[in-house]
């Protein structure tokens, strides 16, 4: 497992009955590849993985290994609040053709060290495939600090990379100091790429990207080889983009730039509801601005049809 590069925590895309729908996600899998991206990282939180069955987070996974069709690798995020289950998932997406896992801690209970290292351990055992640890304190309340990270890391060999995502970029450096390159370090907050970048990450598990990966792929390209003015240039103008992966609504704010840019519609499942009223008006208008003075870039791909 090559760990480097863009890869979108893809959406999950719904139809008109808050059904999942596959024939929209494999076309948007697909697209995202076709426009550079490195990997696919399905059933996180942008995902709303915690509104998903289990039955449907394993016909997710199928749909983008399918999808994906080898070109890149599928990393499926594993979530639970039961340890028996998330490796009961780790297994399973195994078994359907997945290349990695992304490891979460429990959503709700906040245990000790002692009771996460145990419950992410069992999941990271569960399987030969790479891992990735996923550290958001911000919004699981669990904070694996780079001493914990160093333990995982020398306790589990096919534990070979970290996604930071506690907004810190000091974390980044802390995290090096301690492992060097022995893990890959990806940044999992889209307003910190840049600086995370010049600190050493070399990889991004991006928002943004599931509505904008070209432009996404460009600015990590051009902060990790050094472009300053470029980088700075689109940095500007992404930045308050990048900014709606950081609130607690950030997933309708996300699907609804997806909506924006002819790629996906703004559905999200309960207990998160869409924008209404004047807020989506803001929003949407903030995004029409932006959008109106998007970068010149290489051609985008065909957008599949949109539902």
């Amino acid at each position: 497992m090559i760990w480097n590069g863009v890869m979108p925590a893809i959406t999950t895309c719904f139809d008109s009955s808050y059904a999942v729908d596959h024939r929209f996600m494999a076309e948007h899998c697909r697209w995202l590849l076709d426009n550079g991206c490195t990997g696919l990282v399905p059933l996180g939180s942008l995902g709303e993985g915690a509104t998903l069955g289990f039955d449907e987070k394993l016909e997710i996974l199928s749909t983008c290994v399918k999808a994906a069709q080898g070109k890149a690798p599928v990393v499926a995020a594993i979530s639970s609040l039961k340890t028996s289950e998330a490796v009961d998932l780790a297994k399973a997406a195994a078994d359907v053709g997945c290349d990695a896992l992304m490891v979460l801690p429990p959503y709700v209970y906040l245990g000790d060290w002692r009771e996460m290292k145990a419950h992410v351990s069992a999941v990271i055992r569960a399987t030969p495939l790479s891992c990735m640890l996923y550290n958001n304190p911000v919004a699981y309340g669990t904070d694996f600090i780079p001493s914990q990270i160093q333990e995982l890391a020398q306790d589990h060999p096919n534990l070979e990379a970290v996604k930071e995502s506690s907004s810190d970029a000091r974390r980044v450096s802390a995290i090096r100091a301690l492992v060097g390159d022995r893990l890959a370090i990806f940044v999992g907050v889209d307003d910190m790429i840049v600086e995370g970048v010049a600190v050493g990450a070399v990889g991004w598990i991006a928002g943004l990207a599931n509505a904008l990966p070209l432009e996404s792929m460009e600015l990590f390209n051009c902060a990790l080889n050094g472009n300053r003015e470029k980088t700075f240039k689109l940095y500007q103008w992404f930045l308050p983009l990048l900014r709606m992966d950081v609130p607690p609504n950030f997933v309708q704010l996300i699907k609804l730039v997806q909506a924006e840019v002819g790629m996906g519609n703004a559905r999200v499942r309960p207990p998160r509801l869409q924008l209404m009223g004047k807020e989506l008006e803001q929003v949407r208008k903030t995004i029409q601005d932006l959008l109106a003075n998007r970068p010149r870039l290489d051609s985008v791909s065909a957008i599949p049809v949109i539902n």
